[in-house]
């Protein structure tokens, strides 16, 4: 079975070794054909902290780690440049 990636933005990096990814699907209404736009939030497991909120990132399903964690982060895409 293939394994499931997604790619999102980092919303909240407070947590120790967690970051919450939003992933955004784009998808016509069934009965009424405009776009929708649904928002799924995922708790990511970052080993090393690196992920800062409004980073892009790509990860990947996992075995559980938590009672909510089911993903990792495999890479990051782009970061966000932090004054």
């Amino acid at each position: 079975m293939a394994v499931k990636e997604r790619v999102g933005v980092v919303v909240s990096d407070k947590m120790e070794k967690t970051v919450v990814v939003a992933v955004e699907n784009r998808a016509p209404h069934p009965k009424y054909r405009k776009i929708m736009v649904r928002t799924k939030r995922y708790k990511v497991h970052d080993e090393e902290n690196k992920c800062k909120t409004g980073d892009r990132v790509r990860i990947q399903e996992t075995r559980p780690l938590s009672r909510t964690k089911r993903w990792t982060v495999v890479d990051i895409l782009s970061q966000t440049s932090e004054s």
